[in-house]
């Protein structure tokens, strides 16, 4: 067999193994996710964490660049010898699926979290309107007692550099209850590609080849405590968007500063309000009288940062992503980001918020 076959072979290889890895979670937590995974991220966060820079944007960067310049390079010769570079093609893309899969995204295939704390995902209309109205107790609660004023919207003091230290407070303080959630060194960076990211409609991304978070650093401050422990929940090995809204909601709302708690309930909040939105706008405007207006103002202070970075450009990327999370073992798409709440409103059916 000629060696340029054996790379784009691997890659079918890599495909149909990937369709036979669902079936297998437990293997995966306990071989991957919980032993293998574990030396990865420790060794690429400890390597990369001390580094004021995002290494893994500018290995983007460098990456984007070399595309751009080889494919500039065959630009006369790909009739010709189009055989040839689409196998080269192949052989990159097997290279990189491998790395992508080793180094992080085998945690697409654990066992899902809900097994794991052994919590239901159904509700009822009933259990959501019950967890809403707790919500707005709690976080007009949290808003009233950091402002002294209800109609004073929240305005963050800390910088984004204390910020990410402050929050693994949240994470230390989860883990005494579910050990599985321990984050150990840091390494959160605020992301080079922040403009880009924020036309197209994300707060920030994980790394999976240097296990860097990566945090827009435009988004409103008030969100920023949730943003990051959102991304710190897959440096840790949860995959699935929906479980890393939740780990990140218990991280920021176990935090003992005031407004990392008000990050969490607010988002959680605002999330519940969107639902009932949808389902049943009666409901939906008759909560909405009790959500003090200084929550409002920062849900306001949001939706305007979005509107003006707002674009076909989002609409574009949410379609790539939404298909891109379905080929992941996320058959949900991007709707599961809102599908947090299902673990959440489970969890706190027998706690206090």
């Amino acid at each position: 067999m000629k060696s340029k076959y054996i790379l784009p072979i691997f890659l079918l290889i890599q495909i149909i193994f990937l369709k036979i890895l669902p079936y297998f979670p437990d293997y995966v937590e306990g071989f991957y996710s919980n032993n293998l995974f574990v030396r990865i991220s420790h060794f690429s966060r400890t390597l990369l964490g001390k580094i004021p820079f995002s290494i893994g944007d500018c290995i983007y960067t460098i990456l984007i660049i070399s595309i751009i310049i080889w494919f500039w390079k065959i630009r006369k010769t790909w009739r010709t010898d189009w055989k040839d570079h689409l196998l080269t093609i192949l052989g990159k893309i097997s290279v990189f699926y491998f790395l992508f899969h080793v180094l992080w995204a085998f945690n697409y295939y654990r066992e899902p979290l809900f097994q794991k704390m052994e919590i239901k995902r159904e509700y009822s209309d009933a259990d959501l309107l019950a967890f809403t109205k707790r919500l707005i107790v709690k976080t007009n609660e949290i808003q009233f007692a950091i402002t002294k004023d209800a109609g004073a919207k929240i305005v963050f003091p800390y910088s984004q550099k204390e910020s990410f230290k402050m929050i693994l407070n949240g994470y230390g303080n989860l883990a005494k209850e579910h050990p599985y959630f321990e984050y150990k060194i840091l390494s959160v960076k605020k992301s080079l590609f922040s403009t880009p990211l924020t036309y197209m409609g994300f707060g920030g991304y994980l790394n999976p080849f240097t296990n860097e978070a990566q945090i827009n650093d435009l988004l409103p401050m008030y969100t920023f405590p949730q943003t990051t422990a959102h991304e710190m929940a897959h440096q840790i090995g949860f995959a699935s968007e929906n479980e890393c809204n939740f780990i990140g909601f218990l991280a920021s709302v176990k935090n003992d500063n005031l407004y990392y708690q008000y990050a969490g309930y607010s988002f959680t909040l605002n999330y519940c309000l969107g639902i009932w939105k949808y389902k049943n706008e009666k409901i939906f405007n008759q909560l909405k009288k009790y959500v003090h207006s200084g929550i409002l103002k920062n849900y306001k202070e949001s939706q305007d940062f979005h509107k003006k970075y707002d674009t076909f450009l989002d609409e574009g990327f949410y379609f790539l992503y939404d298909n891109f999370l379905k080929s992941n073992n996320q058959k949900d798409g991007m709707d599961s980001y809102s599908k947090f709440i299902d673990l959440a409103i489970n969890y706190y059916k027998t706690r206090k918020l």
